[in-house]
């Protein structure tokens, strides 16, 4: 029996375990949508902008672990997922990304609304295609979902024809995807784990640098034990919060251009560093003849080509970070040359000079009268929420202030674009991230500024009745851009004042939405419990110090050590 394309794709989805596909419809995917209504288990969220949709499927994909999915039409609606797909492929997210496409017949015309979204994506998708053969599409479903979420995760496009998803095919059965080229290394090598067992065993000043990587991998139990087994300090990056827990007295928190002072400090004086699925990116390392010049580096890294690509590596693993980490356990287990008692005494020193650069230089901010601190807010936030809530952010200094004093002690709590850095992305993230978890508190924590890249997703939330709830740190400012040039071009503040801004409490009411503000200490709690308290999409509009900074800051060019504290 023959079914027409769209069936065969949402009954492809459905295989795939595919609940809910976030798109905007278009003439070319409209048979697309139509399948959609006669299968009660897909949930379509329609957004109110394509890019929405990507970054949306990118929360949801984070949240519950598996692959998003995105569907929009051709030309336009495809060009506007591009912002969400880059941030996905810096971030190693796996989502896929369905775009419609004219006839195959019209391919190649300048045919309406048509553009080569696979040539244009090629840079930054995991793999892309354009399905020409109406029997090729399951299987490059199949392929895109198994390219998706194996190896280092990352974004996959497919581009459909029009006529691709009217004609009639047979439903191939199911098989083993089997890529000759693409065959990810998951069990790392035996000789790699002893080598850097042993050097551990050797260390005065071990570091742990944990990265996104140990999250994708759902290694944050192994990395625990590794770093509880053998007493050593852990450091994360933005992507890599939540991966070992916040709270945790061996934890240092964030690490780089905002990072902690004990740290970066910490990073400078270690003597190994065991790098797991980080990539040593540029806000990590600062100048790189500078950073961690007496460290011998372990990387642990499913993804060969990240290995020494910033800075060279003396033992190198190349594996799945969950296989790796379980291999180090399993050799210190079992290896009677480890004691934990006396591994414990041996880097006991090195343990107390991180809590001394820790008591020197805390995360901290100067209080004012009557002025309501960002950072107090976030505070707030974490308290009133007793940090089970998961939290997404937009980009720029409300993302760095979340990083720092909202403690995640659980790992798919944190959504943010932490490659590319994409203003906009934490409110359709929120959404995504509500639809994952329902029932848990979802809250992005925004600017003034990025908040309004997205704003008309307010409609979206509405829709889909996603309590999210929106916490807005307004300084009238494009706020880390206002920083720099603070500190760098003696305050002129070219193109970074928010002259004219929405009230935003009005702006939430218009939306159906529930709206509040803050202009003073004292009313920063009672607004976040009764944003917690509504069952609505909620703006919270903190009307916060204007010219606050965040701080530790690494300028650009320095070593990581060289910080500005205040």
């Amino acid at each position: 029996m023959k079914i027409t394309g769209a069936q065969a794709m949402i009954k492809c989805l459905e295989e795939q375990g595919v609940e809910v596909i976030f798109g905007f419809p278009g003439g070319v995917v409209i048979d697309i949508f139509d399948e959609l209504l006669r299968h009660e288990n897909l949930t379509h969220v329609l957004v109110r902008h394509e890019q929405a949709a990507v970054h949306a499927a990118d929360a949801y994909a984070r949240v519950k672990g598996t692959v998003g999915v995105a569907l929009v039409t051709s030309g336009p609606g495809a060009t506007n997922t591009v912002t969400g797909i880059a941030s996905a492929y810096l971030d190693s997210i796996p989502i896929v990304v369905f775009t419609g496409q004219v006839p195959t017949a019209l391919i190649g015309n300048d045919a309406f609304q048509e553009v080569d979204i696979v040539g244009i994506t090629r840079p930054c998708t995991k793999h892309n295609y354009l399905v020409k053969n109406p029997a090729d599409l399951v299987p490059t479903i199949r392929e895109a979902f198994y390219i998706a979420r194996s190896g280092r995760p990352g974004p996959v496009l497919i581009d459909l024809p029009k006529d691709i998803s009217v004609a009639k095919i047979k439903y191939p059965p199911l098989k083993p995807v089997q890529m000759r080229t693409y065959k990810p290394t998951y069990e790392p090598h035996p000789g790699q784990i002893e080598k850097a067992c042993k050097a551990i065993l050797k260390a005065q000043r071990p570091v742990i640098y944990a990265g996104g990587g140990v999250i994708s991998a759902d290694a944050n139990k192994e990395l625990t034990e590794l770093a509880t087994k053998l007493s050593i300090p852990v450091t994360m990056t933005l992507m890599g919060l939540g991966g070992f827990p916040g709270t945790h007295k061996l934890s240092m928190g964030m690490l780089g251009m905002h990072g902690t002072y004990c740290s970066n400090m910490a990073m400078r004086e270690s003597d190994v560093i065991v790098a797991v699925g980080a990539r040593f990116d540029d806000r990590i390392t600062g100048r790189l003849d500078a950073f961690a010049p007496h460290a011998k580096i372990i990387h642990i890294d499913i993804d060969p080509t990240s290995i020494s690509k910033n800075v060279p590596v003396d033992i190198p693993i190349v594996a799945d970070c969950k296989h790796a980490l379980t291999g180090m356990n399993t050799w210190f287990d079992r290896n009677s040359d480890f004691n934990k008692v006396s591994q414990g005494k041996k880097t006991e020193p090195w343990r107390k000079q991180i809590k001394e650069w820790e008591k020197k230089h805390p995360l901290t901010y100067k209080k004012e009268k009557g002025i309501i601190k960002p950072q107090f807010v976030v505070q707030k936030l974490y308290e009133l929420t007793k940090g089970e809530a998961i939290i997404t952010t937009e980009v720029g200094q409300n993302q760095m202030w979340a990083a720092q004093f909202y403690k995640f002690n659980n790992p798919r709590a944190f959504m943010t674009s932490g490659g590319l850095g994409v203003m906009g992305y934490g409110f359709p993230a929120a959404i995504g991230a509500q639809m994952a978890a329902p029932d848990r508190t979802v809250i992005d924590i925004a600017g003034d500024g990025s908040i309004q890249m997205n704003i008309q997703e307010l409609a979206t939330a509405r829709q889909q009745k996603c309590p999210v709830k929106i916490a807005i740190l307004n300084n009238g400012y494009l706020g880390m851009v206002r920083q720099w040039q603070e500190l760098f071009y003696e305050k002129r503040y070219s193109g970074t004042n928010i002259e004219v801004a929405p009230n935003f409490v009005a702006l939430a009411e218009a939306y159906g939405a529930v709206g509040l503000r803050a202009t003073k200490p004292s009313e920063v709690e009672p607004v976040i419990k009764k944003a917690l308290a509504t069952d609505n999409t909620v703006i919270m509009d903190f009307v916060i110090a204007r010219e606050e900074g965040v701080f530790p800051m690494v300028p650009a060019g320095k070593a990581t050590t060289e910080m500005l504290l205040a």
